[in-house]
């Protein structure tokens, strides 16, 4: 079974919602995830029903009206557009933060559900998961989470030591 398989079986449509928001964001410029996935494209993945993404902020209104026309229930929060198709577990998280948008500017292709697409650097995808671990208006458990993602990251890269938190590194060992 492939992971687009499995994600699948998971997720109720998820792959399949993934596939549709791929198409819908390539219509409109740049764009790259960030968040969990992302962070599986460096380390030993985990799973996750998040789709965290940047896009280009000129788009937004667009991507939203064409998720919408997609049969994508559309919410909007202060930092963040968020969307999900009707008996699917994926959560699509489109970031209206303005710090992220410089994450378009330094992206990679890496395999997500078995195709090629657009994910921020390493660098920042640490920057933005200490960002979302600091955000003390997070609930407690989405920052673990990130606390976990960045921990994760320390294992598999320990030249990054020096840009964590001190919190983080005392709990990696060198």
């Amino acid at each position: 079974m492939t992971a687009a398989e499995v994600f699948e079986s998971v997720t109720g449509s998820g792959s399949s919602d993934f596939a549709l928001l791929v198409s819908i964001l390539n219509e409109h410029g740049r764009w790259c995830l960030i968040g969990g996935l992302a962070v599986n494209c460096y380390v030993e993945p985990v799973y996750t029903l998040d789709a965290d993404i940047v896009v280009a902020v000129s788009e937004v209104d667009a991507i939203k009206q064409e998720l919408a026309i997609a049969a994508f229930s559309v919410q909007e929060f202060p930092h963040s557009i968020n969307a999900q198709m009707k008996g699917s577990e994926l959560r699509i998280q489109l970031t209206t933060d303005t710090r992220y948008q410089q994450f378009l500017d330094d992206t990679n292709l890496r395999e997500i559900l078995g195709e090629q697409r657009p994910v921020a650097s390493l660098m920042n995808i640490t920057r933005g998961k200490i960002w979302a671990w600091n955000d003390q208006t997070r609930r407690p458990t989405k920052r673990k989470k990130d606390e976990l993602d960045l921990m994760r990251i320390l294992e598999a890269y320990p030249e990054l030591r020096s840009s964590m938190p001190e919190e983080i590194s005392r709990q990696v060992p060198e």
